[in-house]
């Protein structure tokens, strides 16, 4: 058993959403802290909590549902042990970003919001790395790098894979 299965084990999701609940208290603002809890905790907002989230929050489970999957940084899967976030906005668009995401997804094998069957990689839109002057830009685990190419990315890409 891995630390990180072992820490899920004694510390259920729904115990964590309990204490952040007990935390912020039982209001409908408290919503996004509760969520923002469990993603720091898990990397993603389990599904098992919804439920629970929404009745003690007074909300619907489609309220609850309809936060996280609005917001682009909750997920409703594990990520990878890497994340890759390509630059969707104009100024990347207008440098080549269509391409690049081509040849990123067939690289990669998955498409946007994806994780590798490996589960080494998760591949993520973003809308503004603010790095323009630089485009296209990809963050690789939080690391912004411009003027990305194809070679480039393959470069990029071996580099976190290495360490894994």
């Amino acid at each position: 058993m891995t630390s990180s299965s072992a820490a899920v084990l004694q510390d259920p999701p729904r115990d964590v959403a309990a204490a952040a609940i007990a935390r912020e208290g039982h209001r409908r603002d408290a919503l996004l802290p509760v969520l923002h809890a469990l993603q720091d905790r898990f990397g993603h907002v389990p599904a098992e909590t919804i439920p629970f989230i929404a009745k003690a929050l007074n909300l619907s489970r489609a309220d609850v549902h309809g936060v996280v999957s609005f917001y682009h940084e909750f997920r409703t899967a594990p990520p990878g042990r890497h994340i890759v976030r390509l630059c969707l906005a104009e100024a990347c668009q207008a440098m080549g970003a269509p391409a690049l995401r081509a040849h990123v997804e067939q690289t990669l094998g998955v498409g946007m919001h994806e994780t590798t069957s490996d589960g080494t990689v998760t591949l993520e839109p973003v809308y503004c790395l603010g790095n323009c002057a630089c485009a296209p830009s990809v963050m690789i685990d939080g690391e912004t790098h411009g003027r990305v190419t194809a070679e480039r990315f393959d470069a990029l890409l071996a580099e976190p894979r290495g360490r894994s």
